[in-house]
Parts: structure tokens; C-alpha cells; sequence
């Protein structure tokens, strides 16, 4: 009877349980010397008092089985999940944070954001049901598992194992291989992970939903979205038109690049790309198509150490303290060596292990173009968490604005670091290169415009429906409709349901139903970047450096300081003066468009 009690509650609550616009809530509030704040403050201190704790144990325990992959790592990360779990889906937890929101109006507006943030984070392990939520952790952790440890391996035309290959040796060979079958191989060999994966991805998508919906949630999609204080509906318009309003420029860019690889693989230009002529195993960027460009000769004479120093150093050029010690010695950031039996998870990323100072980084950089900007992406994230981890910002609010806003100033310095500019000034670009605007910025848009419809069309939409019931049956079918649909994108060979290269995405696995962040990132960093550019460093975008720029770096510093505390929308619009749109985005590539239109004259650019 309990249970049905407050489940009747938390339906009654769900305009706490669901904040629609964090932006009206936070707009306004009582003094905080009413006793309706004194109440909600006290029950804040409490739970920040055991949150914190909880939380760094589970996050160690999450790094040590993304680092050391092992049986015995993969169940100290699942005991870590359940304990944190438990009290933040605690029911007396929920009842109180819906009892308090319910008297908004008396809160003030930082109260209020960290109530409404503990009432999200119950949203994803409630405690009315203990045995789904502590499931939903020991699959994830299983998946995780699976997924950190799997070796792939290359396949002859007879189906035997040729040799085993690591992500960074698959992602070079579909780079640089002009071998089509070759290509198919090593491709495939990338697809064969979603096998194992499948079984867990399909406990998932039940468990997933069933934690989503205890609180009034649809799915687990729209728990995700809640983030924003949007709901589902309204996220997917804003994505529809932005994917809209860049159609015609990645038309473009796909007819540029299916003649490029057919003349490269001679081969007649298809309609839609085949999937293993492209340089990424999922098409969500094309590097390296633009083959006037070697920007990976210009870290020849780099080591791997030297480019995340270098990466270091652009932020202290800008006012930013140095990097811990901690850093340095707890991060986890090259290549396992040859032979060792140490498997680790091989997608980059960034670590708040305790909200305070200790800050760490995963990757696995060698001395490359992709990895120069991905050390700095990720320096970008580390240097959020420090900008935001201070005692005026509440624990509970130590994230980004939104999610999207930690992708954006990450994407934000990728985008500064391959400027051209900035490259010669550190001695990278040699004085006397002096490379083509034009296919500098087409190599720009290879990684940033034809992100797009996979992030905002394939990944999105296809999560989408994942979260709304889509049955195992019609998985693939459904990721392969929506690659031909937004990507211009088919499989070498028609990929039947025993397969299953949705799960063959990291983020599906675990980072799931919010892989729209980085879309709206790439808009963000657009606009912030825009503005830097054109008001603080009086330079054109598409030819500026921030190297060196205190200004540059003071305003970054104020809006990274905020951590949570302000809407992401507020923010927005006080710096840059626009809510969220492509315009600068558009702006940035206007003269890509036209050169585009010409190269293309007479080729049919529809797919």
C-alpha cells in the first residue's frame, strides 16, 4: 500500500518532480530569512553532507573499472552505484525536496535549483523500487565491462581472426587506408562489439524507462531532457530546426565528399556514401578528406606528453591556474603499452571525482591532429569543474549550465585550437604555409557541419524511439533508415538484426539519451565563439587566436564560475546578447557554401 501512496504523491507533485522552466523559478524568491528557506537549507546541508562522499566513492570506484578493466573492478563499481543510489532515490529523500518545492514561492532562487536538481537525480534511482534501480546498476556495470574490455579483431574473407586492433589502430586504418575491402574489414571489425552488447542494451531499455517513469517521467529519454527544464517535444522541435536550417550546407559537403572518395577509391559516385568509405566508424566526422591539409605532419616532432603540456598552457595563457598535481599524477592519459594485459576504456574523457579538487582526465593522446583538439576539448571540461568547484556554488550545482553548455566550452576550444592562427603562433604551422581559407574551413566543417545529422538525426532520434518502445526486431532497420535519411549513409552490406551497431556507440551504452548535448554544443561554442572573436579579440572567427588573451579568458572564467546556479537561457542571451541559434554557425561557413555550390556545379546533390 506504501508504495501505491506515494506513487499517487509523486503524480500529484510532478510539476516539481518535472521543472518546465527553471528560468520563471528562478527569477524571483522570498528572503532567505523565511522559515520555509531555514527548513529547505538544512535539509540541502544534510543531503550535500552524505551526497559528497557517496558520490566521490562511486566516482573512484567508476574510474578504477574504466582503467583496469576487471571482474573484480566491474563489482566494486557496481556496490559504489547501489550505495549512492540508495540515498539519492531514498524515499524520505524525494518526499521532502517535493514537499519543500511545493512552497516555491517562499524559496530563494538557489534553493530552489538545488532542489530541483536533487528531485532529477532521485528521478534516476528511485527508491520505491530498490530492486529495479540496483539492476539498472549492475547491468550498466556489466555493459561497461563488456564494453571496456572487448578486443576487436580484424577478420580474413574467410571469417579467421588476422590480428587483434585497439580503437586508436581502427580509427587510423579508416583514416588513411585507400583499400576498399580493407576498409570493409577493419569497419566491420569495429560493428562486432554490438554483439555482446545487444542482451544488455535490451535489459536496459526496460530498466531504464521503468526508473524514468516511477517519477511521473514518459520515458527515459525525457528524464534526460528535463535537464534543460524542456520537455521531450519541445527538444526535438529545436533540434528539427537546427538540422533544418543546415540541410542545404551538409548537402553540400556530403555531394563534395562522395565524388572526393570516388576518385580516391575509383569507384563511381554513389548516392549514398557506403559507410566504410569514410574516415569514422559511425560517419560523424570525415578528417583527412581535404588532402592538401596534413595536419597531422605538423606533430611530428611532438610527443604525447608535450600535447597535453600545450594544451595546459593555452588555458594559463589566458589567466587560468595551472593544472593540480593531483592531475598529473591520478589521470589516466596515454595509450596501455604494447603487451600489457591492462585493458582500459579508450573514449576520452573528463572526471570530478569529489566536486572539489580532484580532477582528472582518460585518454589515450598520441601526437595527432584528432588528439591535439580532443586534449583540449577535455581541458576545457577539467577546467570547468575547477572554475565552478568554490564555496559560492552549492555543491549540488556544480555542473554546467546545462550539459550541453560543459560539450560547448569544450567544443569551444577544439574550435580555438585548430585555428590557424593560434597554430603559428606556438610554431606548429611552419611561418611560410600559408593554407587555402577555403579548404581550411571545408576541413572544418568535415568535423563540425557533418556532426550534425548524426547527433541531432541518427543518435537522437534513434534514442528517441529506443526510449518509446522500439522493439528489438527493428533496431538496426530503424539506425540504418535514419543514417540514409540524415547522413546520406548505407552498410557496405545490409545489416540484418543479429547485429546491433546502435550499441556500437559508446554513449548508447553509457551515456545514454543525451547525445543531443553535443549538438547543441556545437551551436553554443559557435555563438560564444563568435562573440570572443568578434568583440573582445576585434578579429575575424574564422582567423583568431585567444592565445595569450586575459579578456578572453576572463569572460570564459565568468561564465564557468557560474557552475549551475543561473539558467542556462539567462546566461545565454546576458553574454552573447541571442538565445540559442545557428546564425553564427551559418555565418562562420557562409563562404564554404558558395564555394561548395561551385565545386558542385552540375552533380546532383540530393540523397
Amino acid at each position: 500500500m506504501r508504495r501505491l501512496v506515494i506513487l499517487t504523491f509523486f503524480v500529484a507533485a510532478a510539476s516539481c518532480t518535472m521543472p518546465r522552466d527553471r528560468a520563471g523559478s528562478m527569477a524571483g524568491g522570498a528572503s532567505s530569512s523565511s522559515s520555509e528557506e531555514k527548513s529547505a537549507r538544512e535539509f540541502i546541508a544534510f543531503y550535500e553532507a552524505a551526497f559528497r562522499p557517496l558520490a566521490a566513492v562511486s566516482n573512484e570506484a567508476q574510474w578504477v573499472a574504466s582503467t583496469d578493466v576487471s571482474d573484480v573492478h566491474s563489482a566494486e563499481s557496481v556496490g559504489a552505484g547501489k550505495a549512492l543510489s540508495a540515498f539519492t532515490g531514498n524515499v524520505h529523500v524525494i518526499e521532502t525536496a517535493c514537499s519543500l518545492l511545493s512552497r516555491k514561492s517562499a524559496l530563494s532562487p538557489l534553493t530552489v535549483a538545488a532542489l530541483e536538481r536533487i528531485l532529477l537525480a532521485a528521478a534516476e534511482s528511485p527508491g520505491t523500487i530498490p530492486d529495479v534501480t540496483a539492476r539498472r546498476v549492475e547491468v550498466e556495470a556489466e555493459q561497461q565491462r563488456i564494453q571496456d574490455g572487448y578486443a576487436f579483431r580484424l577478420l580474413d574473407d574467410m571469417g579467421v581472426p588476422v590480428k587483434e586492433m585497439s580503437a586508436n589502430e581502427i580509427d587510423d586504418e579508416l583514416r588513411t587506408s585507400k583499400d576498399v575491402e580493407h576498409r570493409r574489414r577493419v569497419w566491420e571489425a569495429s560493428k562486432a562489439i554490438g554483439v555482446p552488447l545487444r542482451p544488455g542494451l535490451e535489459k536496459l531499455q526496460d530498466l531504464r524507462n521503468r526508473v524514468a517513469r516511477e517519477l511521473g517521467h514518459e520515458s527515459f529519454f525525457a528524464l534526460q531532457v528535463a535537464d534543460y527544464g524542456m520537455s521531450e517535444a519541445e527538444m526535438m522541435a529545436d533540434l528539427a530546426e537546427i538540422l533544418e536550417e543546415i540541410r542545404p550546407l551538409y548537402a553540400q559537403i556530403h555531394c563534395w565528399a562522395k565524388h572526393a572518395l570516388a576518385k580516391r577509391y575509383g569507384r563511381p559516385a554513389p548516392k549514398l556514401i557506403p559507410a566504410h568509405w569514410l574516415p569514422n566508424r559511425w560517419g560523424q566526422e570525415w578528417p583527412g578528406l581535404v588532402e592538401t591539409i596534413d595536419l597531422d605532419g605538423l606533430f611530428a616532432g611532438m610527443t604525447a606528453e608535450s600535447v597535453v603540456k600545450q594544451a595546459e598552457a593555452f588555458y594559463v595563457s589566458m589567466g587560468f591556474e595551472k593544472l593540480p598535481a593531483t592531475f598529473w599524477k591520478k589521470s589516466d592519459l596515454y595509450p596501455v603499452p604494447p603487451g600489457s594485459e591492462r585493458r582500459k576504456n579508450s573514449h576520452a574523457s573528463a572526471w570530478h571525482i569529489d566536486l572539489e579538487n580532484d580532477v582528472r582526465s582518460l585518454m589515450s593522446v598520441e601526437p595527432n591532429a584528432r588528439w591535439f583538439e580532443t586534449t583540449h576539448h577535455e581541458l576545457g571540461h577539467v577546467y570547468y569543474y575547477m572554475s565552478y568547484a568554490r564555496p559560492e556554488v552549492p555543491v549540488l550545482l556544480r555542473e554546467g549550465a546545462n550539459r550541453s553548455f560543459h560539450e560547448g566550452i569544450g567544443e569551444l576550444i577544439s574550435l580555438a585550437a585548430g585555428q590557424e592562427p593560434y597554430l603559428r603562433e606556438i610554431g606548429l604551422l611552419p611561418p611560410d604555409t600559408k593554407p587555402d581559407e577555403l579548404r581550411w574551413l571545408l576541413n572544418e566543417a568535415l568535423k563540425t557541419i557533418v556532426f550534425l545529422p548524426f547527433s541531432i538525426g541518427v543518435m537522437s532520434h534513434w534514442e528517441r524511439d529506443f526510449y518509446a518502445g522500439l522493439p528489438p526486431d527493428r533496431w538496426n532497420a530503424r539506425w540504418w533508415e535514419y543514417a540514409a535519411q540524415y547522413q546520406g549513409m548505407e552498410p557496405p552490406a545490409p545489416r540484418g538484426e543479429e547485429f546491433c551497431d546502435p550499441a556500437t556507440k559508446t554513449h548508447v551504452n553509457d551515456d545514454p539519451g543525451q547525445y543531443y548535448d553535443y549538438a547543441l554544443a556545437t551551436v553554443l561554442k559557435h555563438q560564444l565563439h563568435e562573440h570572443i572573436a568578434r568583440k573582445i579579440l576585434r578579429k575575424s572567427p574564422r582567423s583568431c587566436s585567444y592565445y595569450g588573451s586575459r579578456e578572453a579568458g576572463a569572460f570564459l572564467a565568468r561564465i564557468l564560475s557560474l557552475g549551475a546556479t543561473r539558467d542556462w537561457r539567462e546566461v545565454l542571451r546576458e553574454e552573447t546578447g541571442e538565445d540559442l541559434s545557428a546564425r553564427a554557425l551559418l555565418d562562420y561557413y557562409a563562404p564554404l557554401l558558395e564555394f561548395l555550390r561551385r565545386e558542385n556545379a552540375g552533380r546532383d546533390a540530393s540523397f
